[in-house]
Parts: C-alpha cells; sequence; structure tokens
C-alpha cells in the first residue's frame, strides 16, 4: 500500500523538462562559452558594484530634483530585472511545464 503511494506521488509530482538534460549540439563550445562569460560579466562583481552606483546616484538625484521620477524608476526596474532574470526565467519555464 505504502510503495503505491509513493508511486502514485511519483507520478504526479512535477519533473524537470527532459529536452533541458540535452548536451549542447556539435559546434556550440565556443559560443556557449561566449554566453557564459557575457553572464559572468552581467552577474558579477563589477556588474554589481555598477548596478549599486547606479541605483545610488539615481536615488540622489531624485531626492535633490534632478531627475525624472519615471527614468529613475526604470533604471531601478532594470536592475532588478537584469539580476532577477535567472529566476524570471524558471518561473516562466516552471509554468509551461505545467501547461503541457
Amino acid at each position: 500500500m505504502i510503495k503505491r503511494a509513493m508511486a502514485l506521488a511519483a507520478l504526479l509530482s512535477p519533473s524537470a523538462a527532459f529536452a533541458q538534460a540535452a548536451a549542447d549540439p556539435a559546434g556550440s563550445g565556443p559560443i556557449v562559452a561566449a554566453l557564459g562569460w557575457l553572464q559572468g560579466t552581467l552577474l558579477g562583481n563589477v556588474a554589481t558594484a555598477v548596478a549599486v552606483i547606479a541605483v545610488a546616484m539615481v536615488g540622489f538625484m531624485m531626492l535633490t530634483g534632478r531627475m525624472n521620477w519615471r527614468f529613475g524608476a526604470t533604471v531601478i526596474v532594470g536592475c532588478f530585472v537584469l539580476f532577477g532574470a535567472s529566476a524570471i526565467v524558471t518561473g516562466i519555464q516552471s509554468t509551461a511545464a505545467v501547461t503541457h
């Protein structure tokens, strides 16, 4: 009885998409390496420092009345999207996996 319940739970639980487990296509090594470098650059220490400085500058300019609030909000939302991109993509993939 317990084994049947465990098997049923395993069948009904969400699983990772099988397309994600596939290996990279032949000849894509340099492209994958370049994209890995780009991801490391966009999400690394330098990018984090630049984003902190940008948000601080926007906040200071907004406080002193020298910047449009809409532009300042756009910069801050852009930083959230940049650093939350992996979580956003994971959420989209999990939603797409549920609908299929």
